[in-house]
């Protein structure tokens, strides 16, 4: 009776092990965070005004584009390179501008997504996305914009393709390549990496950064 109860054991162990290898791997990734630093004030940190990043605009961008009409040849005209969504960044349903920026601001983007995946993978983080928020804007788009948001200015960055803002509020997960659940980042967690990374360009002379507390995005310029 031991022996046939010793191989009944035997035979449901196998059974058992052979099922936890058939069903799917749902268990939760987690994260661990770890070196989460941010800056010691955002409003200090990163307090370059417009009259600052207009200078440098005026000086490496394009000339103002008066409409969405007239854009359409000076996009072409000018080498202005489209952004859209990737695995680096997301772009949001843009109302007050058109994605497009010049070749240096471009990369610049491009640079702040990469560096904001590492930055998280680093910190044990799961991974998610920035996302821009407003481009380039027509004069036409700044008269409209100045409607509703006060602070749009008729000396705008955003003018000349050299600027570009990115949210600190919102930001999208990027899901498992396996399907598995990811425990979410807290938004306070995530502008803190972003500052950081926002912090170590500004301070390489890549970038001018104001932060922008009613519009909840960071006000950036290249360089």
């Amino acid at each position: 009776m031991k022996k046939i109860s010793d191989i009944s054991l035997i035979v449901c162990g196998f059974l058992l092990l052979l099922g936890s290898c058939m069903e799917p791997d749902r268990t939760i990734v987690l994260n661990n965070p770890h070196n989460i630093r941010g800056v010691v004030s955002y409003k200090r940190s990163f307090n370059d005004l417009n009259d600052v990043q207009l200078a440098t605009a005026k000086r490496i961008g394009i000339r103002p584009i008066a409409s969405r009409k007239d854009a359409e040849d000076e996009v072409e005209s000018s080498h202005l390179t489209r952004i859209a969504p990737c695995e680096r960044y997301d772009v949001d349903s843009l109302t007050h501008s058109i994605p497009y920026l010049i070749p240096k601001a471009e990369a610049l983007l491009d640079t702040i997504g990469v560096n904001f995946l590492d930055s998280l993978k680093q910190k044990g983080l799961n991974p998610n996305k920035i996302i821009v928020t407003s481009v380039l804007r027509t004069k036409d788009d700044v008269k409209r914009l100045r409607r509703t948001n006060g602070n749009a200015s008729l000396n705008s960055c955003h003018f000349y393709g050299t600027t570009f803002d990115v949210s600190w509020k919102r930001f999208v997960k990027v899901e498992h390549p396996e399907g598995r659940p990811m425990q979410d980042v807290g938004a306070d967690t995530l502008k803190m990496v972003l500052s950081e990374v926002l912090r170590d360009l500004r301070k390489a002379d890549r970038c001018y950064v104001k932060y922008e507390l009613r519009q909840g995005c960071f006000h950036i310029t290249a360089r």
